[in-house]
């Protein structure tokens, strides 16, 4: 199976699939580069293609946590899609990368003139960051949780 056959890409119809990417570049990250920050603006994203890359986030008195790493076939980045166009978290390579790298500018220009084309990258997108938010959920009740919890009244988790 190639890169394109699976992940982000394979949620997308073929002619879809292949008219993103005619708007990628190929890219090359190496390993403990900072992709981009939280609060930067959100210029490009990527597909990856090869190699991690951990997500994370400033948690104040704390540091740096990381909400989720991310692997081939995976969207690095969807705060370029929405205004006002800047990273909700920051990036960091784990793994050196190979990407496909989009410009976003030029990728909401077409979805823009393309609507079945901005539909199916839209659905894509909302997908992933439906689960950007379940991992980070999950994440700061790892970080964050009283090591045993009590339901309130007698009650159950929901």
């Amino acid at each position: 199976m190639n890169d394109d056959e699976s992940g982000v890409l394979a949620a997308l119809p073929p002619h879809h699939r292949e008219r993103l990417l005619t708007l990628a570049r190929q890219v090359r990250i190496p390993a403990d580069s900072t992709v981009f920050d939280e609060d930067e603006p959100a210029e490009r994203f990527w597909i990856l293609r090869a190699g991690r890359v951990a997500l994370d986030f400033h948690v104040p008195g704390h540091g740096l946590a990381v909400v989720e790493t991310l692997g081939p076939g995976e969207l690095l980045g969807w705060s370029w899609l929405f205004e006002p166009f800047q990273w909700h978290l920051g990036a960091r390579v784990r793994e050196e990368v190979s990407a496909y790298e989009f410009d976003a500018t030029a990728v909401r220009g077409l979805i823009d003139v393309d609507a079945p084309f901005g539909l199916a990258v839209t659905t894509c997108v909302a997908k992933t960051i439906g689960d950007r938010l379940r991992a980070c959920r999950a994440r700061l009740l790892d970080m964050y949780a009283p090591d045993s919890l009590e339901p309130a009244r007698g009650g159950t988790f929901l």
